[in-house]
């Protein structure tokens, strides 16, 4: 499965509304280890195709970026039936996103 691109928009469709388990990337362009994660990200979404994984760029989307109370980046969230579950800050690899898709 591919990565979706969020923002403002679709946000609540593709992650609020999903009916599967999603992994939200907020990061930014600008940010060397968010280019570090995308590689890692992309690879997730390929290999486990059971979670939805989205990103979204926080420049365009400083409302959601505030509402999360996204600090640092990369941040990936974890949403179950529209909730958030889990997070974590910094590049992690496969195996680490797996365990916290199963939080």
């Amino acid at each position: 499965m591919k990565v979706i691109e969020l923002n403002t928009e679709n946000f609540e469709k593709e992650v609020l509304e999903s009916d599967k388990p999603v992994l939200v990337d907020f990061n930014a362009d600008w940010c060397g280890p968010c280019q570090m994660m995308r590689p890692i990200i992309e690879e997730f979404a390929e290999e486990y195709k059971e979670y939805k994984v989205a990103s979204l760029n926080i420049d365009g989307a400083e409302s959601l970026a505030e509402k999360y109370e996204v600090s640092g980046i990369p941040c990936l969230i974890v949403f179950k039936n529209g909730e958030e579950v889990a997070r974590t800050i910094g590049v992690q690899s496969k195996r680490k996103l797996k365990k916290l898709m199963e939080a």
